[in-house]
């Protein structure tokens, strides 16, 4: 009898599929022990529930931010803006200390929130599931804002501008 599994695609592909998903581009922060904060670019995350206030992100189990993550009760979500596209490539490189002269405030215990972003989410980390090469967190949002600008966005591997549509 022929197996009903279908087989996977390749990796190659999967990313080539995947890259033509246009995505924002977000710095996920929370502190540690010592209240020193922490922080990676992040572009997958997404929306989840209005009622209550959910959002997503998934971290790889091998990034820099998982073994801090895997024991924090709070984490923000900034969504970058246009203008801050050095500070996405800070925080997805292997700089020891991501924050060293970046404008950032504390805006409740554990939620880093960066100078300038597009918006920001202060978040309760509600769940965590294990998913692959990676776990998805799940945050309930309880704080919150806004800022002006355009955003930053990702699309097949690189920057790419993002311009709302005439009304």
């Amino acid at each position: 009898m022929p197996d009903p599994t279908p087989a996977l695609i390749a990796p190659e592909l999967f990313r080539a599929v995947l890259g033509r998903f246009a995505s924002g581009v977000t710095v996920v922060t929370t502190v540690d022990d010592e209240g020193r904060p922490h922080g990676m670019t992040v572009s997958a995350f997404s929306s989840l529930s209005l009622q209550p206030p959910l959002v997503l992100v998934c971290i790889g189990r091998d990034a820099t931010l998982a073994p801090l993550l895997a024991t924090r009760e709070r984490m923000a979500v900034n969504i970058l803006a246009a203008s801050q596209q050095a500070l996405s490539q800070r925080f997805a490189s292997k700089v020891p200390d991501r924050f060293d002269g970046v404008a950032h405030r504390v805006v409740d215990p554990g939620v880093p929130v960066l100078e300038g972003a597009l918006g920001w989410l202060g978040c309760r980390i509600v769940a965590r599931h294990p998913a692959g090469d990676h776990v998805i967190y799940v945050g309930e949002v309880s704080s919150a804002g806004t800022g002006e600008g355009e955003p930053l966005g990702y699309y097949r591997g690189a920057y790419a501008e993002v311009r709302p549509a005439p009304r």
